[in-house]
């Protein structure tokens, strides 16, 4: 069965770092696993007929929402669509293109989160915060060196769109699983910052996130260039995650190993039981199962009418402890690898017990003899082999 891909949702004002972070987050997933698309590509009009119908980009009614409401429900479930295309550095609208879904789909744009039924298709929504006056140093640089405009122009341009900014653009923050903004180090200025800037991440519970802490541990006494901490952001608990420009080594080392960890695992599957195989080996157990279960009452009927000891005992012995084994296994298999690490959880709260199973069988093929005198046993009793 095809897999739905997986849809992330970026978005921030204009020159807030939606296309680099998009350029990033290709790169480490690959390009050949990520469609990319613009929201931008969704606007009514030209920038000549905005610039004479008086309206910016950033205002709804500038944009067909209910065509990429209709698109994100189709990437949603991996079915392609015939996309618009806007040409920024004409400032035209050209011809559309054929999009197929690959394994991840990353929308970036104005006004993705701006209705409640375009957000429903997301699976992770991350909203760009960047300080104000850091923003509109990027626009200006971007807009006089990739679209023609003179910086007079661009600074024209940025006041007449601060009220649909506010209006449209900014409330969308409350929306998003994860905010992020790139900032200076403190009492350096915007304009003199260099390529090494802090980021300061909100991750909200509207989704699991990934246990960080261990690269927040401090070493030698030194404070961590990571510093993960609880708080509060629009009245909801959150957690903050403070990341230096100036990470050290060690720990950059481990953000880069843990993202290509991260590569390594498969992404959206089915759950577990539903999987062909792992119906078979549950179906397996239930049947070795009800068989030790018969076994064990041919002994307890044996040793109440007084008759000698069958093989009964090693046979429980020896495979009852690795079927528990086994079980183990299968419990890591339906409750994923830290099951029997990690024990309960708030979402499997027996998942602890697992961890007693795995050890359980060990101690029961130890106090029964190893796996080899059992099986010893049993083909001297069963199968009358000779000894040795």
């Amino acid at each position: 069965m095809k897999r739905r891909p997986i849809l992330l949702g970026i978005v921030g004002d204009s020159a807030a770092g939606k296309t680099t972070i998009t350029r990033g987050l290709t790169r480490l997933l690959g390009p050949e696993r990520v469609t990319h698309i613009c929201a931008d590509d969704y606007h009514k009009y030209d920038r000549a007929e905005r610039a004479r119908l008086n309206i910016t980009p950033l205002h709804p009614d500038c944009n067909f929402l209910d065509i990429l409401e209709l698109h994100l429900e189709r990437v949603h479930y991996g079915q392609a669509m015939l996309k618009p295309v806007y040409d920024h550095s004409t400032g035209s609208l050209v011809r559309p293109e054929y999009v197929e879904p690959r394994e991840f789909v990353i929308v970036e744009g104005l006004l993705g989160f701006h209705a409640p039924a375009m957000r429903q298709f997301y699976d992770v929504k991350v909203f760009l915060d960047p300080p104000e006056d850091m923003r509109r140093l990027w626009k200006i640089k971007r807009d006089t060196s990739k679209r023609g405009y003179a910086p007079e122009q661009v600074l024209e341009e940025l006041e007449r769109r601060e009220p649909d900014s506010r209006d449209f653009i900014r409330p969308q923050r409350e929306f998003a699983d994860i905010v992020v903004r790139f900032h200076p180090e403190s009492g350096t200025g915007s304009d003199q910052a260099d390529g090494h800037l802090n980021v300061h991440l909100v991750l909200r519970p509207s989704i699991p996130h990934p246990d960080l802490t261990y690269l927040v541990n401090r070493k030698n006494g030194q404070p961590a260039g990571i510093r993960l901490e609880l708080g509060r952001d629009c009245g909801r608990p959150v957690e903050f995650l403070e990341v230096d420009g100036n990470v050290g080594r060690d720990h950059a080392a481990q953000i880069a190993r843990l993202v290509e960890l991260a590569k390594q695992f498969p992404t959206r599957q089915e759950p577990a039981w539903n999987q062909t195989h792992v119906r078979q080996m549950l179906a397996q157990l239930a049947i070795e199962a009800q068989a030790l279960k018969v076994t064990r009452l041919r002994g307890l009927t044996r040793r109440l009418r007084g008759e000698p000891p069958g093989p009964e005992g090693s046979i429980l012995k020896l495979f009852g402890s690795e079927l528990a084994q086994r079980i183990a296994d299968a419990s890591s298999t339906l409750l994923g690898p830290y099951a029997t690490i990690d024990g309960a959880t708030e979402a499997v709260p027996d998942a602890g017990r697992w961890a007693h199973r795995v050890m359980g069988a060990r101690q029961y093929a130890i106090a029964g003899g190893t796996s080899e005198i059992q099986r010893n046993i049993i083909g001297e009793r069963v199968l009358g082999l000779p000894k040795g």
